[in-house]
């Protein structure tokens, strides 16, 4: 079984297979433009399509497809090249390749080790124990990240050692899916930590303003009260259902504490390289958390972090140049990110939102909630942004449900949480998913189907737990 590394740089066979993208590709594009669209929205979702449909069936790896459809997006006249290459300065992308880097300066230096034995030693009895510690450490710390893409950052080198920690490489078919098992539950963590906290991800406050304008006022205190019980059950849950579906080859680990313990009394003290790392992400930590209040930029923080960890020879340009997974993940995340932005900025999203938001007309406001909601997360998979997806249909659906008799709190917050917890659906359905998918533990078809599940089980839980709660609480 490969990894996403291996699919990206593997020989590529035409197959039959990889004809389905490209029919449906040109056969979208001969369509007569519907009424209501330009023919640049038209032509650009029929090759946003293409490109998204090859990976999930398997016909090309996320690059070869992103590369083909931001190619032919510009020679066809569909986007001016500044439009289409827009994704490669944009913030929050570079602001994702930067953790990349850092984080390999959190693994060279040992600090990441000494983490993940401290993390062991308290929770390693189990792998599934690993899990929890995982999801309770980034729902504790969520509320002070307003980007869940800096969280991730911070995440994902402590997720990182603790999986080298058990024995887990990608290059490894007897051990890689415990490092999936965990890598996964990182991306779960943030999805549902972030529908938990307003503060969590940037999306949030988006729509809680947007909220506003349609009569629903929303404050921290008032979120977190609808939010706590199906977040918190989602948190108490998911790890247990990912174990399930996609259970890591080791499990019981009674000597590991022990162990962990004897390796950290052997490291000793911090040594001069884990104290740079330390002091250089407590800093970065320090400005993601406050830099919102004071109008610090966050990628500029990480740029500066990263500096820092270069300028002290903790991290070298050799050790820079071994990236070549960074690379391949910055062209197509950079090339998907700007032709999502610009079906937005086209009128595409909010054009089909609203067309099948109007479908609804007629229904009970119970089955227009379930609806709303299922086609509402659905669509997330032509989305490589969660705020893009709340600016874009938030509103419209919001106003729709209203209409159709969905109270307006319900409506509001359901959607307002799916908005959270979406973002798995696919490997770039959040930005902070990125640094996870590019370790290498899982392949795109694993990302796909975890994907598709941990979402339906997140829909499940928050709309049978969420409906009855939040009417309970926003009368």
């Amino acid at each position: 079984m490969t990894t996403p590394a291996a699919e990206a740089s593997g020989p590529i066979r035409l197959r039959p297979i990889s004809l389905i993208p490209l029919g449906l590709g040109i056969g979208l594009w001969l369509v007569p433009v519907p009424e209501g669209l330009t023919s640049p929205a038209w032509h650009l979702f029929a090759l946003f399509s293409a490109a998204i449909s090859s990976v999930v069936v398997g016909a090309f790896p996320l690059l070869h497809s992103a590369l083909l459809a931001g190619g032919a997006a510009v020679l066809t006249g569909t986007l001016p090249p500044a439009k289409a290459f827009a994704g490669f300065s944009n913030g929050s992308v570079l602001l994702v390749i930067t953790a990349f880097l850092v984080a390999k300066s959190v693994v060279k230096s040992g600090l990441g080790r000494r983490i993940s034995l401290r993390a062991v030693s308290l929770f390693g009895r189990s792998t599934l124990g690993l899990a929890y510690s995982i999801f309770v450490t980034d729902a504790l710390i969520a509320p002070a990240f307003p980007s869940n893409t800096a969280r991730s950052g911070v995440l994902y080198p402590v997720v990182l050692s603790i999986a080298e920690s058990t024995g887990s490489t990608p290059s490894d078919p007897a051990r890689r899916r415990t490092g999936g098992f965990l890598m996964f539950c990182g991306m779960a963590s943030l999805a549902v930590s972030s529908a938990l906290w307003l503060t969590a991800t940037s999306a949030n406050p988006i729509g809680a303003s947007i909220a506003d304008k349609l009569g629903v006022q929303i404050d921290f205190g008032g979120w977190l009260l609808a939010s706590c019980v199906p977040a918190l059950a989602a948190i108490a849950l998911l790890p247990l259902f990912l174990y399930w579906i996609f259970p890591p080859e080791t499990k019981a680990t009674p000597d590991a504490p022990a162990a962990a313990r004897r390796e950290l009394a052997a490291m000793g003290r911090l040594a001069r390289d884990e104290w740079i790392v330390a002091i250089a992400f407590a800093l970065m930590v320090a400005g993601w958390v406050v830099g919102p209040k004071i109008k610090l930029d966050g990628t500029a923080v990480a740029f500066l972090g990263l500096g820092l960890l270069l300028v002290t020879r903790v991290l070298t340009l050799d050790d820079l140049a071994g990236e070549g997974s960074t690379l391949v993940t910055f062209l197509w995340l950079a090339l998907l990110f700007a032709m999502s932005a610009q079906l937005n900025e086209l009128g595409f999203m909010g054009y089909v939102g609203e067309r099948l938001a109007h479908q609804l007309a007629g229904l009970s406001w119970l089955a227009a909630l379930l609806a709303l909601t299922v086609l509402y997360v659905v669509m997330h998979y032509v989305f490589v942004s969660q705020s893009a997806q709340v600016l874009a249909l938030f509103g419209v659906f919001a106003d729709v449900g209203i209409r159709s008799g969905i109270p307006a709190p319900l409506i509001v917050f359901t959607l307002l949480f799916a908005s959270s917890y979406f973002s798995t659906i696919t490997p770039q359905g959040g930005t902070q998913n990125i640094i996870f998918v590019g370790s290498g533990y899982l392949t795109q078809k694993e990302l796909y189907r975890l994907g598709a599940l941990t979402t339906a089980f997140c829909l499940v839980v928050f709309l049978a737990l969420g409906t009855p709660w939040l009417l309970l609480v926003t009368r």
